[in-house]
């Protein structure tokens, strides 16, 4: 779908007013959070409907023969389009779709970054939740190589939260893309972070100490990729007796 403004101004909803709700989803809160996440199931089944709509009226516009051009601009199905992309835009994971994060000023710029970080933290903190009501292991994925690019970084802010996701990744069993929380750690590489990661390794909990032992070694080593061959070096290094 087409790309969705992300500030308000020229009559387009902010990120604020289209997702401020979104926070609730992250709440220590257990009612907050389960309000949050009936009114993302609501949000979602008319996204999903709207997205069925522009599916068949792009079939629709097919039928009439028309060249590939006039296809995309054929009045019915631009008018699903843009009323799928809105209801789209009100949802997550969609509205981290749009092409903000790889316009012209690229991630550090986008203004649904603190949206993109709310996404990850919910994965984080409440991933059960996470799968049930918005899995998207490749947006995951994207979204944390997009953050740890040097020029997003360098917000304080954006540092900061890297490394309290980095620290909570590492403490449980792996899921799916916790590999690319790598690329973070050495993104974010510093005292704060191996401060936390030394004390994870040292804990009583089985995983922190085997993720947290292991993306230490990794940042002693940048020069090493984070593959499975690796990490199953590594895996008969730290288990030899």
């Amino acid at each position: 779908m087409g790309e969705v403004a992300g500030a308000a101004g020229d009559g387009t909803p902010s990120w604020d007013e289209r997702l401020g709700w979104a926070y609730g989803l992250i709440s220590d809160e257990p009612d907050e959070r389960a309000a949050a996440l009936r009114r993302l199931d609501s949000g979602r089944k008319v996204a999903d409907e709207a997205q069925a709509r522009a599916s068949d009226a792009w079939h629709a516009a097919r039928a009439l023969g028309l060249d590939s051009a006039a296809h995309w601009r054929e009045p019915g199905f631009r008018r699903a389009r843009e009323e799928c992309d809105r209801l789209k835009a009100l949802v997550l994971p969609d509205a981290l779709w749009d092409g903000g994060r790889r316009g012209d000023g690229g991630t550090a710029a986008w203004a649904g970054l603190p949206y993109a970080l709310l996404f990850l933290e919910w994965e984080a903190r409440y991933p059960a939740e996470w799968t049930l009501h918005a899995k998207a292991w490749g947006t995951k994925e994207a979204l944390v190589r997009d953050l740890a690019a040097p020029s997003v970084v360098r917000d304080p802010l954006v540092r900061d939260k890297l490394i309290d996701l980095i620290e909570i990744v590492v403490k449980r069993a792996h899921r799916c893309k916790d590999r690319v929380y790598v690329s973070a750690a050495r993104a974010v590489d510093g005292d704060d972070l191996r401060g936390r990661l030394d004390r994870a390794r040292q804990s009583d909990g089985p995983w922190a100490r085997l993720h947290a032992g292991y993306v230490l070694w990794l940042l002693d080593r940048p020069e090493l990729p984070n593959t499975r061959h690796v990490w199953r070096t590594w895996l008969a290094m730290d288990s030899a007796p």
